[in-house]
Parts: C-alpha cells; structure tokens; sequence
C-alpha cells in the first residue's frame, strides 16, 4: 500500500504556501537505493499581504518582536490549515488517508553563527485544524548539533534524483538559492550550500520600482544593462567566499544591504539595477557550482527560479557547456521540489530515520529531525 504526506513550504520570497500530496512506495524509506514518490496534486495558497508584511518584519530586529511574533504565528498556522483543507478537497481526500503533514513554516530568523534559527507556524494548531498528524520545527535539531539548520533538501535531492551514472547538480533557487551535489560514486559524500541570493533582491527591487512583486519571465532585467562597479561592489561581500559548510538568508541580504552598495553610486537607472541583480544571483550560483563540482555534467534546477527565463539564460552562458534544465526531466515540477522534499522529510522523522546530511549543515552527526503534533 503507497503512503501519503502533505509537505507545506513558505520560503524567503514570503509569497505563498506551497502545499503539496505526495505519494511514496511503501517501505523505501528504510532501503538505501535511490527512492521514488509521485506528485499527487499541488497548490500555491497565497498569504495575505497584511501577513506578509508583519512575517517581512519579523525578519530584521525591530520593537515588540515577542508579540508581533505571537500574533503572526497562528494567522501562518491557520493559512496553513487552510492550504492543507484546499489540497485535500482538490485531491479528493480525507484527513485519514494522509499519514502526516511536513510543515516547514516561516523562517523569521535565522543565525546559525549564534547558534539559533527561528521558523513559526504553530504546528498544534495545523494539527487541531486539518485532523492530521504535523512534523515540524526541522531545523533547530541540527543547530544544536552544531550544524547550520540549513540546507536540508540535499538528502531529499539525494534519495530521489542521484544518478550512479553521473555527478548532478541540484539547483534551488528561491528567495535564497542553494545547491546540492550529488556524487555518481556511492563513496562519495553528497555535499551542498546556499550560495546567496537567489530571488530576493530581485523580488524587492521589482516591487519597489514596478510595484509587482516579481519581473515575469526576467523582462525587465533583460532591457537593462549590468552595471560592472555595482556587480564587484556585491561581489566582494565576504559570503561569497567564506567555504561551506554555510547558509544565509534576509538577515544578510536585504533591502539594507543593497542599499549599501548603491549609496555610492548615484544615478543608476532602475533597470540596470535589474539587471545586475540578475546577474549577481547567477554569477555567484555558477562560481560556486565550478568550483565545488567540478566533474558534475549537468545542472537541473528547481524553485522559482526556473520560471525566469532570463535567468537561465544567464546561467546557461555562466556555466557553459554544462547542460542546465529543470527537475521536470526527473519526474518533479520544478515549483514544488521543496514542498515535497518537507513531506520527504516528514517522513523520515515518523520512520526514525535521519534527515539531515552533516556534510552539508556541519553538524556533528546524523539526526532525526522535527518534532511530532499528533492530530487529536
């Protein structure tokens, strides 16, 4: 009999929830060789912008944090629900045929180097509301074995879309990209990192100046020209070449940070600002990606990311003549690579099994991740 998860993602790009049902062979959670699951049926279930806002803020220091914070995690934790209940009536499922949800929640901070990450979404109110089992609060387990917290989809990427023909590598790019990448040689440790910037910037600039929340397709960025004092001002903040293990997110790259390398360098037009942004995101994916994988023949990339043509493009050109695709060639729509990676990892915890790659997070072992909410 196949076993089913919901995995819920709500990213750094703060947009939406990503709600996904996921289908997985029965037993091969507790086997080595490479594992499938089945998309069943996926949506985004959009915040409302007056939540959005108050998560956005959570994110840098600011006044009355403790309670902002208080009344933000049930309005996430309800919308949760909410996107679990839409998924299930579109699906065509009940509560009880789903084995447990995988919530990510909404990280509000994440400072690895202090020792603490932060993600909401009051788990014991998704389970009181959708009637299923919730496996939560991920990250904090490998913090406090001395890992980053982040990130953990490589052992996901790891189990579902490894070849033992040849070494890959798997591109996330969201609000923060990472990278994950995948040895064809069984001996070999499967590593992986956030490199920086993935959609963030480009998101706030966007939003800034065209008042959307996103350039579609890259357009805008593409009738700009790249500024080349802008591009190595941001080039030479000291993450891009710290070595890994590492991870980074809207503590570092925000608002404030861009508007540090641009105080300097008045007059620039909106849309060359567009455009370096663009190719700071993939100039730093592809430096990283030669330098730490060296031998990987082929790059698929998920997130959403991939939906910006432009920026594929540009890093088709950073990385040539390595092929660059999607993980749609795999069997996964590239949108809902990470939603499913949490039911994955939903998964691995109710089995007793661990989720996290030390290789990847630093941390000092192996660890079951998450905490268990049982539905009623």
């Amino acid at each position: 009999m196949p076993e089913y998860f919901i995995g819920l993602m709500s990213g750094t790009s703060l947009d939406a929830i990503d709600a996904v049902l996921v289908e997985f062979e029965e037993n091969s959670v507790q086997t080595s060789q490479q594992q499938s699951c089945r998309q069943i049926l996926a949506l985004s279930h959009p915040l409302p912008n007056d939540l959005r806002e108050q998560l956005l803020a959570l994110t840098l220091p600011g006044p009355d944090e403790i309670e902002r914070m208080a009344l933000a995690e049930p309005a996430f934790a309800r919308a949760s629900a909410d996107a679990v209940k839409k998924l299930l009536e579109k699906a065509g499922f009940s509560p009880d045929q789903v084995s447990a949800i995988g919530s990510h929640g909404q990280t509000i901070r994440h400072r690895p180097e202090k020792g603490f990450t932060l993600q909401i979404g009051d788990p014991s109110l998704i389970a009181e509301r959708s009637g299923i089992a919730v496996v939560a609060d991920f990250r904090r387990r490998d913090v406090a074995a001395g890992g980053q917290g982040a990130p953990l989809v490589p052992a996901f990427h790891h189990a579902v879309f490894s070849s033992h023909k040849e070494d890959r590598v798997i591109l996330n790019i969201g609000g923060i990209s990472n990278i994950s990448l995948l040895p064809s040689d069984p001996q070999k440790p499967v590593t992986g990192f956030d490199t920086g910037p993935g959609n963030v910037l480009m998101d706030y600039w966007c939003h800034q100046h065209l008042n959307q929340p996103f350039d579609a397709d890259g357009q805008w960025a593409a009738s700009g020209s790249v500024d080349d004092q802008l591009l190595n001002s941001m080039l030479n903040d000291s993450y891009f070449s710290e070595a890994p293990p590492k991870s980074t997110g809207r503590e570092r790259f925000n608002p404030g940070w861009l508007e540090s390398h641009l105080k300097n360098m008045p007059g620039l037009q909106s849309q060359d600002v567009a455009a370096t942004l663009t190719l700071l995101t993939a100039k730093t994916i592809a430096l990283d990606i030669c330098q730490y994988a060296p031998t990987a023949t082929e790059v698929l990339v998920c997130g959403g990311g991939a939906s910006n043509s432009h920026l594929m493009k540009l890093i088709e050109n950073e990385l040539e003549p390595l092929s660059v695709s999607t993980t749609t060639s795999l069997g996964i729509d590239p949108d809902w690579v990470e939603a499913v990676a949490f039911a994955w990892l939903a998964r691995r915890t109710l089995s007793g099994k661990p989720g996290n790659l030390p290789a990847v997070t630093g941390a000092s072992g192996e660890r079951i991740l998450g905490a268990i909410y049982p539905a009623g």
